[in-house]
């Protein structure tokens, strides 16, 4: 029986933007209104089919207070590919992205990543324009989610497995 590849991938940014929300609408189908705030890192893991075969993601949800930049380091290591996550209802939690990709690629250079913006459901009017600026400038897709309704959540996951794969072809 052939082995299952685990792609560790990397959920990243400030406290609040609802990374632990996105990732278990994922991987548990479900959104819980209120969150006790990550402490340190968690994960999660599931099955993906791609069409190169079954990978298993293991998910790394990090905790976004400064608080634990430390300990974050640390966990970044063997990661294969990243989401940066920010609250489209925050503009601040935008701008740190860039930060959160400079913590990263200290860590794993190249690391392909994709930017993530969190909370439609609260700002279906925001413009979504500095977020597609800044992941252009990152070299990096851009997504539009809402951890309530699910809008999006599938595609992030998925471009982290087809990124994160080494099976994966360049354009696939």
């Amino acid at each position: 029986m052939p082995t299952i590849p685990v792609l560790k991938v990397i959920i990243a940014g400030d406290g609040n933007v609802g990374k632990t929300s996105l990732i278990r609408r994922y991987c548990e189908g479900k959104f819980e209104q209120s969150r006790i705030a990550t402490i340190g890192v968690d994960f999660q893991t599931k099955l993906v089919d791609l069409p190169s075969g079954q990978v298993k993601l293991s998910i790394w949800d990090m905790a976004g207070q400064d608080r634990f930049q430390v300990m974050r380091e640390g966990f970044y290591r063997g990661s294969r590919s990243a989401a940066l996550v920010y609250d489209l209802t925050d503009l601040a939690s935008l701008a740190h992205l860039k930060r959160w990709r400079d913590e990263l690629v200290a860590v794993v250079p190249s690391l392909p990543m994709v930017m993530v913006g969190n909370k439609r459901d609260l700002a279906p009017e925001a413009s979504l324009a500095p977020g597609e600026a800044m992941a252009r400038a990152m070299g990096a897709a851009h997504i539009v989610t809402s951890a309530l309704t699910g809008h999006g959540v599938g595609e992030v996951f998925m471009s982290l497995a087809k990124m994160a794969n080494p099976r994966s072809a360049p354009d696939g």
